[in-house]
């Protein structure tokens, strides 16, 4: 960073707090060649669980669906959670140049980078949301997970990738779980490709993954190709009802696969690497209502985890179907603030046959800047 840079960034950082934000515009300043952008939001979310505890996934907002109960074990039931580590604050600067850059953070799980990437003329290096990721067919809802089965990976890696157009492609750290604990060895980084496009009152995103897994204890080892596709869409039947949705197909991706349950690969009975394959959608729809909006989704992913099992690399109570279910109503009583009510069922599978399920209310109020 340059001296100018730096000193024109000290003078916003000192007279930040003494800046207005215009309606639901970021804190911004212009400096000489640059303009730099502050924004974000201070969250409270407030779960009660009828049943299991699900309020242990980094916030309250992030209902944790391992916590469901499955088979016919008693649960402790009714829990209170509250806290604001949704909270949300970011930096965004632009140079006359045509440079971007943005930095952001937020505290689910304690103080972590959500974003930290720069972009010019089309290139994109940094870690920001996966090229494999697509927000076109998603429903909002106040959980911070959302509907399962959503597109793509939705979240975030280090990346290098092209976009020009509605067409992107790159090159990401790839994400790999092999099962039986197998020491996993990352040789190709994952590459992806995706289309977003619109057509009338159609807006459609489709993409498409290939990433190599691999093992190797030292002795042994083996790789294996993995694929993924989606496909999203949103239609808006009037200026205010959209239905929207996502499908899914994963073959040795399943980490890409939103929140899938399972692992990528295992090693069969003959010392090989084996993938594993699964599926996920999702479905929704959302009705503007004065200053609020009522949205309604429901979500799955499932996995093939027979073969798995049969060779002992996955055991018989592995989740192997997952499913959410969301009816919620947000308003906003002014431009910068929203809060919202929201209804959640959480159901599971498990490979044995054994299933469970579990409810929760959540209050959710933003303050965004």
């Amino acid at each position: 960073m340059t001296v100018k840079l730096m000193q024109q960034v000290s003078r916003f950082s000192a007279i930040g707090a003494l800046l207005v934000a215009g309606g639901a515009h970021a804190v911004s300043l212009e400096a000489g060649d640059f303009d730099v952008s502050m924004y974000g939001y201070a969250r409270l979310n407030m779960a009660y669980d009828l049943d299991a505890n699900l309020g242990d996934g980094g916030t309250t907002g992030a209902a944790n669906i391992g916590n469901v109960n499955t088979g016919d074990s008693d649960v402790a039931e009714g829990h209170f959670n509250a806290d604001a580590n949704q909270s949300r604050l970011g930096f965004s600067i632009g140079h006359t140049s045509g440079v971007n850059v943005k930095i952001e953070s937020d505290f689910v799980g304690g103080p972590r980078l959500r974003h930290a990437y720069g972009t010019y003329q089309g290139v994109l290096a940094g870690q920001t949301w996966s090229n494999y990721t697509s927000f076109v067919g998603n429903t909002s809802t106040l959980d911070f997970n959302s509907t399962y089965g959503l597109a793509g990976f939705q979240a975030r890696f280090t990346q290098l990738r092209y976009t020009t157009g509605g067409l992107s492609f790159s090159i990401e750290d790839p994400r790999t779980v092999l099962a039986g604990g197998l020491e996993k060895k990352d040789s190709m980084p994952a590459v992806t490709a995706r289309y977003e496009g619109k057509a009338g009152d159609l807006s459609y995103s489709v993409a498409g993954l290939v990433r190599q897994a691999g093992y190797d204890d030292g002795a042994d080892d083996d790789t294996v190709m993995g694929y993924g596709a989606f496909a999203a869409a949103r239609f808006s039947l009037t200026d205010r009802i959209t239905i929207q949705g996502a499908v899914n197909y994963s073959d040795g991706t399943t980490s890409y696969l939103y929140i899938a349950p399972g692992p990528d690969a295992f090693l069969d009975s003959d010392g090989d690497l084996e993938t594993v394959s699964g599926y996920g959608a999702t479905l929704g729809m959302g009705v503007k209502t004065g200053s609020g909006s009522f949205n309604v989704g429901y979500g799955m992913v499932s996995m093939d985890l027979d073969d798995a099992v049969d060779a002992g690399a996955v055991a018989s109570s592995q989740d192997e179907t997952r499913s959410t279910a969301f009816v919620n109503y947000q308003w906003n009583p002014v431009e910068n603030v929203m809060y919202g009510v929201e209804l959640g069922h959480f159901a599971v599978d498990d490979q044995s046959g054994d299933d469970g399920d579990a409810t929760r209310i959540l209050f959710a109020a933003q303050y965004n800047f």
